[in-house]
């Protein structure tokens, strides 16, 4: 059983109620930005639903959904533009912050001809180059030591940019972690490490996963600080995002926070957690969603209100439904497009083949563009 953490033991801002907790102070932000936090969680949670009932249709091949865990994704808010995103395979609200479009994400799930990655990744592992999001790979905790990587090649050109890396609990077991943290204590990178402590490594509970107290403890032996932070509670992520950002850009080095939040659904539409965790689990999580609590807080300064929701959700469904509908008449990316993306200019050998390919009866097919 993955219980609910003790208050004292997390930083925190709003209690569950959205109040702001005595020990604590909000971030004065606009509203304009408290509405659009609140607008992107709600779009992950709603574009997760729609996509996951495709998926069980038979119409996507491949879904993962991140109920229960969106405001972790906020923490890039905290960011500059032109930061880089190291992403997991649950933070499609990272990259919608940063200007990821309804249509470019439903095109990557389809693999389709408007797909950004032209069909070369499977379902919900986007790459957004222009937003400095950086591609999402299967295997896990490869995306650490990357961007422990781009972080330390900005320090070393002068540069003011931080490199935030999303990854699981899970992936804290593997080298990959253990090496990026101690490469960037020992040459103190500009990198945040962000822990999406959800709970469950596909079927193993955080219990098995590790024999430390916390993954926020971990930090200490590699020589920087370690936050655990109520990742249900989107304004404390907020803090202690931008707080890590401030240290990294005054050459103070990384910070690995651990935000304690909950995987309510299945790893992926290909995972049965019935057979491996208690089903009554997930409910006792519902009372400590973070949309509601931020819901809360909202309605406490007036921004938010029963008519500003039906209104904000009728027009996220209805963005869903027309992204959506504009990428079904699309078809495969062109299959000479195998060949682009990888050198400036064609080797001749790669030449020969992808004109041998042109030249097959099978360019009758629309799939082929001339």
């Amino acid at each position: 059983m993955v219980a609910i953490p003790k208050v004292e033991d997390l930083r925190r801002v709003l209690d569950e109620d959205g109040n702001v907790l005595p020990s604590a102070q909000a971030p004065d932000l606009p509203d304009a930005e408290y509405k659009n936090l609140f607008r992107n969680m709600v779009l992950v949670r709603m574009i997760d639903e729609r996509m996951l009932r495709l998926q069980r249709q038979g119409r996507l091949g491949f879904y993962m959904t991140s109920t229960g865990e969106e405001a972790t994704h906020m923490a890039v808010q905290a960011l500059r533009p032109d930061d880089w995103i190291f992403p997991s395979y649950r933070e499609p609200g990272a990259a919608f912050i940063r200007g990821y479009t309804l249509k470019e994400y439903i095109c990557q799930l389809y693999g389709n001809a408007e797909d950004p990655v032209k069909g070369r990744q499977m379902p919900v592992h986007h790459s957004v180059a222009r937003i400095h999001y950086v591609s999402i790979s299967s295997p896990v905790g490869t995306q650490i030591p990357q961007a422990v990587g781009v972080a330390q090649a900005a320090r070393i050109a002068g540069k003011s940019d931080v490199a935030i890396v999303y990854f699981g609990e899970g992936a804290t077991s593997t080298g990959e972690f253990h090496v990026a943290m101690n490469f960037a204590g020992v040459w103190k990178a500009p990198c945040i490490f962000l822990c999406r402590n959800n709970g469950w490594a596909i079927s193993t509970p955080g219990a098995k996963q590790t024999a430390a107290k916390s993954i926020a403890i971990k930090a200490l032996a590699y020589g920087m600080p370690g936050i655990r932070v109520d990742g249900n509670d989107v304004l404390a992520i907020l803090q202690v995002t931008r707080e890590a950002a401030d240290r990294a850009r005054a050459g103070e080095g990384p910070t690995l926070i651990e935000a304690l939040t909950y995987r309510r659904g299945a790893h992926s539409s290909s995972d049965d957690p019935s057979v491996y965790r208690d089903p009554n689990e997930p409910k006792q999580w519902e009372t400590n969603d973070p949309i509601e609590r931020f819901r809360r807080f909202l309605a406490k300064k007036k921004i938010w209100t029963e008519q500003v929701d039906k209104e904000l959700r009728a027009e996220i469904d209805e963005a869903i439904t027309k992204a959506h509908d504009e990428s079904q008449p699309l078809g495969a990316p062109p299959v000479e497009s195998m060949f682009d993306d990888v050198y400036e200019e064609l080797p001749w050998h790669l030449r020969e083949q992808k004109e041998w390919l042109m030249r097959q009866a099978r360019t009758k097919s629309p799939h082929y563009h001339h």
